[in-house]
């Protein structure tokens, strides 16, 4: 059976999925740790081809989701293990001094889990989350539990999406990330709320 046309913004990726076939999706593994790649792309070119025949979904969806929860532990070792002493380092001269980093790893082990489950479906969080769980300490058991779920609602989601819309896909995927915009800015506002509260919260004890 021919290679169905990928719509839109994903037709470039189409020699890629066509000499790779299951092997291109492990690209959500290198882009969950920061590597530029178009990880979320090739998941949903991936789910296209699917609906067509070409590539099994569950395949899919279990080789996206292993990638994804492997790539974000590979970011939290290397928060763990290095991003620390890094932000010690160098974070004075962005302004986050030892005093603030301490507050964000507080917040982070309040709220952390919620983060990083949300942050899967948000461009530029997905890539660090597991960077900065790492960073500020969270606990890998419970990273690793928010994470999976996030990866599960990730992968489930987009491949779906992909699978049943096929060439009409570009044009769901753009009203879907005019509304991410929207998600993102009420994402900032919360957390914005929540740290403001820690602090006021944290001088009234004082």
């Amino acid at each position: 059976m021919a290679a169905p046309p990928l719509p839109g913004f994903l037709a470039h990726l189409a020699p890629l999925l066509g000499h790779y076939g299951y092997l291109a999706v492990g690209v959500v593994f290198v882009e969950d740790f920061g590597v530029p790649a178009p990880g979320e792309t090739i998941l949903l070119a991936a789910g296209v081809y699917a609906g067509a025949g070409r590539l099994n979904i569950v395949a899919v969806a279990v080789i996206a989701f292993v990638a994804a929860v492997a790539g974000d532990n590979v970011g939290y070792l290397i928060g763990h293990y290095g991003g620390r002493a890094f932000v010690h380092r160098w974070g004075k001269y962005v302004f986050l001094t030892p005093k603030r980093f301490q507050a964000t790893e507080e917040f982070f082990e309040r709220h952390g889990g919620k983060v990083v489950t949300v942050a899967r479906f948000i461009e530029g969080l997905r890539q660090a989350n597991g960077i900065i769980a790492g960073t500020t300490g969270m606990p890998w058991r419970r990273f690793l539990a928010f994470n999976a779920l996030g990866a599960a609602l990730w992968v489930g989601a987009w491949s779906t999406l992909a699978y049943f819309a096929g060439s009409h896909l570009t044009a769901v995927y753009d009203e879907i990330t005019r509304y991410q915009v929207y998600v993102l800015v009420a994402l900032g506002v919360l957390v914005a709320g929540f740290v403001v509260r820690h602090v006021v919260r944290r001088r009234r004890e004082r």
